[in-house]
């Protein structure tokens, strides 16, 4: 029999169906929270406090974070919202878009040590974020679980020994020329804009043996396709909340731009698989064309696995070192005085002629100390996500409950928020200054406790490039101090805001304007 409502002697059986497709979902949903409640529970755990559950909040909430990241706030929408949490639960939430796997946000020490180390084989990267990335980032370091993230991760550390990172001319060559662009004194220049290009160009030329050129050509479609690409998958990493809806935003630019990457990487991959293996095989990684290209192809044949690795490098390596030194020279222009105790280091160490040194780098502690209270307040990637591979529980920090997490549920970890809570800091006193402001000095007589401060991770995931980027960053801050003693912004400092997709970066820019020292 087929059922039908008759309203006004009409029959309207699309209505009945209506009506029995709402009571199924409503009872498919009630019988599913309960059944994830009662998982909860049997953790021994309980639930995060709940921001929002339902199509209809979460929509809203989403519609208003996109705003936020439109309008550059990003940072700001976590603060909000962290802000607006109850005293019995300020540091974690939880919300969803329907019935099923929930996103936990943290930014408790406590969490986030679990997640990275203490429990670390029950989070890993998931399926849904390896199917996101993929298209971009293939099955590289930054995509995979397991045995394919274990291989990766052995075919990355042995380039970024020690014996390897210690031979600057990996640096100087781009450093030198990026520094031939800076125009004369008084003219102003967008500083960030050539440190994309310097380090592009570096990673490039310590990735492949040669550089993507892009300080001397900087509209390649290379490069064009390798900015513009981020911006995209931002954005579809955003919109993953509306799946499988998400399949209907335009995808063509997206796809296109990665065609442009893979046409400038695959020649290099094909010209190095040609490579007889006994002459690959004599190659050392003391040879000054030995590149880590080389080493990818002498472990694997693999034309995929090796392009997959390198987009991964390349990432890492252009992106996170360049924002870190964009918002360095930002802070430095604010703060004359720290500019001079800086260039004042230098001239100590190396002089103004000098060439720095591996170790003379490592024992300059104002510029170390520069350069980690930059990441402090603007780490290069302020939000980073794991999803739950097994049933297990957060542990709780001093007088918080433990949060149950369930298989399959994400967690985001909060890098930026993390580093700003007042809690973690000490009182401020004249040897510690407010923890808003930029001061290189508190780290004389301070250092965070453990999992307070992630700008490289932590645990097993830690970044296996975190030496390769301090020392570029600081072998650049060292030569640009050495030829000029006052930079000057241009423009309004205070206006400047904190443009975040995959990394976090200087929304306008760094305008400024060099100013070289008298030479002795």
């Amino acid at each position: 029999m087929v059922l039908s409502l008759h309203l006004g002697g009409g029959t309207a059986p699309w209505l009945t169906y209506g009506l029995v497709a709402l009571g199924v979902y409503i009872a498919y949903r009630v019988v599913l929270v309960t059944k994830r409640n009662a998982a909860i529970r049997k953790l021994g755990g309980q639930r995060a406090y709940v921001l929002y559950s339902n199509p209809f909040t979460a929509t809203y909430k989403t519609i208003w974070t996109i705003r936020k990241v439109s309008q550059n706030k990003m940072a700001e929408a976590y603060r909000e919202l962290f802000d607006s949490l109850p005293p019995e639960s300020p540091h974690v939430y939880e919300h969803q878009f329907m019935p099923g796997p929930r996103t936990i946000e943290t930014r408790d020490p406590a969490h986030i040590k679990a997640v990275l180390a203490g429990d670390f084989h029950s989070f890993g990267k998931g399926p849904t974020f390896h199917k996101i990335w993929s298209p971009f980032l293939g099955d590289g370091i930054f995509t995979t679980d397991g045995k394919l993230w274990q291989n990766s991760r052995s075919l990355i550390r042995p380039m970024f020994m020690t014996d390897r990172i210690s031979d600057l001319v990996i640096f100087d060559r781009q450093i030198e020329k990026m520094i031939s662009h800076i125009p004369p004194a008084g003219q102003t220049v967008d500083i960030m804009d050539l440190l994309f290009r310097m380090t592009l160009d570096a990673t490039t030329h310590f990735l492949l043996g040669e550089s993507a050129n892009s300080l001397d050509n900087p509209d390649s479609d290379f490069t064009f396709a390798f900015n513009d690409v981020l911006t995209h998958q931002i954005r579809l990493f955003v919109l993953r909340i509306f799946s499988p809806f998400d399949k209907l935003f335009p995808h063509a630019e997206y796809y296109r731009d990665i065609k442009k990457i893979d046409e400038f990487i695959m020649p290099y991959v094909k010209r190095t698989l040609a490579i007889p293996p006994g002459e690959l095989a004599s190659l050392t990684k003391a040879d000054t064309e030995f590149t880590f290209l080389h080493n990818l192809a002498r472990f694997t044949q693999d034309p995929k696995v090796i392009r997959d690795q390198l987009i991964a490098v390349l990432l890492a390596g252009r992106d996170t070192t360049a924002a870190t030194l964009s918002w360095a020279l930002y802070e430095l222009t604010a703060c004359p005085d720290k500019i001079a105790r800086l260039r004042a280091e230098v001239l100590e160490f190396v002089g103004e002629h000098g060439t720095p040194t591996y170790d003379t780098l490592k024992n300059m502690k104002y510029l170390r100390y520069t350069i980690q209270e930059t990441l402090r307040l603007h780490p290069a990637v302020p939000f980073n996500v794991r999803v739950a591979l097994a049933d297990t529980v957060l542990p709780g920090g001093p007088g918080a409950p433990s949060i149950s997490v369930l298989k399959g549920d994400t967690i985001c970890y909060n890098a930026i928020t993390l580093h700003q809570r007042r809690d973690l800091y000490p009182p401020t006193s004249e040897t510690f200054a407010d923890p808003s402001l930029f001061s290189p000095e508190r780290w004389y007589s301070w250092q965070p406790r453990p999992w307070e401060y992630i700008p490289f991770n932590g645990g097993p995931r830690i970044c296996p490039g975190q030496n390769f980027a301090m020392t570029e960053m600081a072998y650049c801050l060292v030569r640009l101090l050495q030829k000029y003693d006052r930079i000057e912004y241009r423009g309004d400092w205070h206006a400047q805001q904190d443009k975040t997709d995959v990394i976090s970066r200087p929304a306008f820019g760094v305008p400024v304007a060099f100013y070289e020292a008298t030479r002795k």
